[in-house]
């Protein structure tokens, strides 16, 4: 890998020689010099930049006689006129004044901006109609105004996206028929672990779908789930809110945040909770904060740091059992098990920097991050009911994971062009390390048996399991061992044509010992990921897209728990993805997208029908797919976001798990999505919302049906100073039964029943 690092970096240096495009900076800034985030730089009539949290934007210009427009929601236009010669040559700060008010003031709601680019696509700042790819963003405002509390709320207006019960003790999402729980990202860097994640230090939450190994390395062979975490800005920003409602639900969260001076900036974010649920003895606790740090150590270099200490304690709970092929009829609040003995826990530290250095046409960034997770959890689980629905059976275990991540990754990108075609190269190399201890024990109950029996009509128990390790518990240690490089150009053919062409070299190494006896195994897989994209774009508004990429699934299982003697000897999964669509902005705050694809997944495992002992890499999965998206401002008083989606999952070749012809679990084939905001008065607005999924399968074996459902949102918003704003949210309007998910067929979680919350936000 080093040869082919040293042929990136060479190639970087050749292509900065004289006759090439000239590098050009620039900064937005206010009327009193202070920076304008995600101003919009238009060079010929094509949004060419966008202006970072610092103001700057960079070009890459041909000499030439140039008319630079800067333009800025709530400011007047800028332009500036600017010869560009063979040297880089910055333009200075360009000056946006504030458009002149009325002399009466009313304050309402304002719609919220859209992202118009993200770095987390390509490695470097793209606008999003230029990235070949299906992205989903879910802002800080949306997350804000529909109350949303974890990952799964925000997924359910997400198109192609369910979310999966992960036994109610993490997060697990289903991308495009690929059920994962370890495919989440934090600012672009690995967030594997199994918990819980908040979303109370988040600017935004991405979801890229398709395989992204290009970007994120190994997995994410759906798509994956990254979330960006607010920093220290130079615009002061202070936040309070509160809020509180069904089934004891009390919550308290800060944001507050200023500069000192041009060179320092802090912001702090904290929350914490304490809820129960409409499910029997459930209840959750859970605190937060995450401090972050800004140094400006000039105009071309930034450093950043962040931390996070994260606590989250709660009732482990499975949900309810199914009895006929449907889930069981009994009341939504069932529990099963004892819930006095059914916790889970979990602990995060996770340290982060981050530096930028801008040098000519040059920009080089490195992002370093260090967190450890230590969970565990210990529950009761229903399973089978008996022929005559009399009683359920009942088991229990407990489990424990400790992982410590370690990751960097510098990236080096350089803008310029050979002739008319624009270039971004961008060269990189990641490093990583995880230890893992996985350690597991099983419920006995009369010291024996690891399952009872208990009435069907009331399976709450207050019988204490006593748990040791059975034969086949786990007690192990892991260590992986991750190296890349990668390459790609980003090429602007002309104004209407542009084409993305990257590959990414991966060496994983794991090292597995198994406690028990000793046993020391080692699997190490040389993975190469290509990506290739092609945008046309007939209007500056308009991409046509098509993108074909590739990511791998190591036999270890993205959770690094399934290692044997066997599957040492197993090479990886392997997902293709082939996809072809459309964004179209019709204005600046309204985007609509739509997709075609499929998903191949092959080398999943199968049983060798001569030799039922024996495993062979014949299995494989197929998702036909396409699905469509709106997000943005219809009028300056209606906001809408939202999708589509029609997902055809299924086993195309069989698998251990799964006959040939089987549907995917937990994949509906039609999902659909609306949430509509309007502004009724000067302050007062109100939201309502639709939820409506197909039915679908508990899990692959096609034995119990999930019934589709329809649900529906509601909220209303009243500001009640500029200040000062009160929000209630009712989910479930309609208080309609209906079940989420499930982990298997004899864990499935029922939806909530109508739950009005109250919130009030302060800003001082």
């Amino acid at each position: 890998m080093s040869g082919f690092l040293r042929s990136a970096c060479f190639l970087l240096i050749v292509l900065g020689g004289r006759g090439w495009a000239a590098q050009v900076e620039g900064r937005v800034v206010d009327g009193q010099a202070k920076p304008i985030y995600k101003a919009i730089v238009t060079v010929r009539g094509e949004a060419t930049s966008v202006s970072d949290e610092n103001g700057v934007f960079r070009l890459a210009l041909l000499p030439g006689d140039y008319e630079i427009r800067v333009t800025k929601e709530g400011f007047t236009q800028a332009v500036r006129n600017w010869r560009v010669g063979t040297e880089p040559k910055a333009l200075g700060d360009i000056e946006l004044a504030v458009k002149p008010l009325p002399a009466t003031i009313t304050v309402i709601e304002s719609a919220a901006p859209l992202t118009g680019a993200i770095s987390s696509a390509t490695r470097t700042l793209t606008p999003l109609t230029d990235v070949p790819q299906s992205v989903s963003i879910v802002g800080r405002e949306q997350i804000r105004d529909q109350m949303m509390m974890s990952i799964a709320d925000v997924v359910r207006y997400v198109p192609g996206i369910s979310s999966h019960q992960g036994e109610n003790n993490r997060d697990q999402v289903i991308i495009r028929g690929q059920n994962s729980s370890a495919d989440f990202f934090v600012n672009g860097v690995r967030d594997d672990v199994q918990y819980f994640r908040d979303l109370y230090n988040l600017e935004r939450v991405e979801a890229l779908k398709g395989p992204n190994a290009m970007t994120f390395g190994r997995g994410g062979g759906g798509g994956v789930i990254n979330r960006v975490t607010k920093e220290a800005s130079f615009q002061p920003y202070q936040e309070l809110s509160l809020q509180g409602g069904a089934f004891g639900d009390k919550r308290a969260g800060l944001d507050l945040g200023r500069g000192w001076g041009n060179r320092v900036a802090f912001r702090l974010n904290g929350m914490l909770e304490d809820a129960g649920s409409f499910r029997n003895r459930v209840d959750m606790r859970r605190w937060g904060v995450a401090p972050t740090a800004t140094w400006q150590s000039g105009k071309q270099t930034k450093l950043t740091f962040g931390f996070e200490r994260f606590e989250d304690r709660r009732v482990a709970d499975r949900g309810i059992t199914s009895y006929l092929g449907r889930p069981a009829a009994v009341d939504i609040s069932t529990f099963y098990g004892n819930p006095e003995d059914s916790r889970v826990r979990a602990g995060v530290n996770s340290g982060s920097f981050a530096i930028e250095h801008q040098r000519g046409g040059l920009n080089l960034r490195n992002r370093t991050q260090i967190g450890n997770v230590n969970r565990g959890y210990r529950n009761y689980l229903a399973g089978a009911v008996t022929a005559d629905a009399v009683q359920v059976a009942i088991s229990a275990y407990d489990n424990a994971t400790e992982r410590l991540n370690a990751f960097s990754q510098t990236d080096l990108s350089y803008n310029t062009a050979t002739g008319v075609v624009k270039h971004t190269f961008l060269g990189g190399v990641e490093v990583g390390r995880q230890l893992t201890s996985n350690f597991r024990n099983t419920g006995y109950f009369g010291n024996s048996a690891t399952s009872i029996l208990v009435p069907f009509a009331s399976p709450e128990i207050s019988t204490l399991a006593s748990f040791r390790q059975s034969p086949s518990d786990a007690n192990n240690h892991i260590e992986t061992r991750v190296g890349a490089v990668y390459l790609q150009d980003q090429l602007a053919i002309t104004r209407f044509v542009r084409v993305i062409a990257g590959l990414r070299a991966d060496q994983f190494d794991l090292r597995y010992l198994n406690r028990r006896n000793g046993d020391r195994l080692r699997r190490i897989d040389n993975l190469l990921s290509p990506r290739l994209g092609l945008v046309v774009k007939p209007k500056t508004a308009v991409s046509l897209y098509a993108n074909y990429s590739v990511s791998y699934l190591p036999s270890s299982g993205d959770q690094f728990s399934s290692l044997t003697t066997i599957t040492q000897q197993v090479k990886p999964e392997k997902f293709e993805n082939y996809e072809a669509g459309v964004k179209w902005d019709l204005s600046r705050n309204l985007a609509l997208t739509a997709a075609v694809y499929r998903l191949d997944r092959t080398n999943t495992r199968s049983t060798d029908p001569n030799d039922a002992t024996r495993i062979v890499q014949t299995g494989s999965q197929r998702t036909n797919g396409f699905e469509a998206g709106w997000n943005g401002s219809l009028t300056r008083v209606w906001r809408v976001s939202g999708g589509y989606s029609y997902q055809d999952a299924f086993i195309s070749s069989a698998t251990v798990a799964a006959r040939q012809g089987a549907q995917v679990g937990q994949v509906p084939h039609h999902m659909f999505s609306l949430w509509n905001q309007y502004q009724v008065a000067k302050r007062l607005s109100a939201g309502l919302g639709l939820v409506n999924r197909a039915d679908m399968y508990a899990a692959v074996d096609n034995t119990v049906r999930l019934p589709g459902y329809s649900r529906v949102d509601a909220a209303v918003y009243y500001s009640l100073t500029e200040k000062l704003r009160l929000q209630c949210n009712v989910e479930n309007l309609l208080d309609r039964r209906y079940y989420a998910n499930a982990d298997n067929n004899t864990n499935i979680s029922p939806g909530s029943p109508r739950a009005v919350r109250v919130g009030l936000t302060a800003r001082f």
